[in-house]
């Protein structure tokens, strides 16, 4: 095997690491929301998990990215279709729900002691 042959090929295990953590995280984080209570949630993170250490040891690069491809199409279809978002977080009921006042109003925060 080249140097060249190695680096892309280090490259790609790189690629590959990277693209199951983020799926990893995404259908941890979307667990959450289809889970009610915390136990459930315990329970179908644990079975998330198994199915991720199931090919923890595959070495072949095609077969790799083949389970890849169908850990993310079999996530893009059962994710769920309204996320829990933060109430302050962007998209969330809270998110500037209080603005900035626009500029020229002045705010008075000694009000009833002025003449003080």
């Amino acid at each position: 095997m080249s140097i060249s042959s190695t680096a892309g090929y280090l490259a790609r295990r790189a690629a590959q690491r990277e693209r199951v953590r983020i799926l990893y995280r995404r259908a941890l984080k979307d667990t959450l929301n289809w889970a009610v209570h915390r136990h459930l949630f315990y329970r179908d993170a644990s079975d998330l998990r198994e199915r991720f250490e199931a090919n923890k040891n595959v070495e072949d690069l095609d077969t790799i990215d083949k389970l890849i491809a169908d850990g993310e199409a079999s996530y893009n279809k059962w994710r769920h279709p309204d996320p829990y978002i933060v109430p302050w977080a962007p998209g969330g009921s809270k998110f500037t729900r209080n603005p900035t006042p626009p500029s020229g109003v002045e705010i008075i925060y000694d009000y009833g002691r002025e003449n003080h």
